[in-house]
């Protein structure tokens, strides 16, 4: 039976992530497109920083600035924010730039995308230990 999400339920943005992160295992390990891997990552760290920010009480706003949902979490002193600081840092380019024409593409960095696939284990994890 089909199941109807809601965009105010942050478990409902974790769900979506752990399915998006089955594939990304995949993509990553046998490093299948990484611009399209890279990107999806940002698109996890999105999704994530979000089901965060609706667990704290933050009003759904449909962006996908990561920088802007990471000072959304710095402004509600979520101990969390330095790791999405380090992953925005990284990936808030990469989902535009990896996506539509018109940017320079980086070459391929596998070992620094496994790195990040880590850390958005980690924190998927630690907001999911938070519902």
């Amino acid at each position: 039976m089909p199941r109807k999400t809601d965009s105010k339920n942050p478990a409902d943005w974790l769900l979506i992530v752990e399915s998006d992160l089955e594939l990304l295992r995949q993509g990553i390990a046998h490093e299948w497109s990484f611009p399209m891997c890279r990107s999806k990552l940002a698109e996890a760290v999105e999704k994530i920083s979000k089901a965060e920010l609706i667990r704290t009480g933050w009003e759904l706003e449909k962006t996908h600035d990561l920088e802007r949902l990471r000072l959304e979490l710095e402004e509600r002193k979520s101990d969390l924010e330095p790791q999405f600081a380090l992953l925005c840092d990284d990936l808030a380019e990469a989902y535009f730039t990896d996506r539509y024409p018109g940017f320079d593409l980086d070459d391929p960095d596998w070992p620094k995308l496994r790195g990040q696939l880590a850390q958005v284990e980690v924190l998927l994890a630690a907001v999911k230990g938070r519902l």
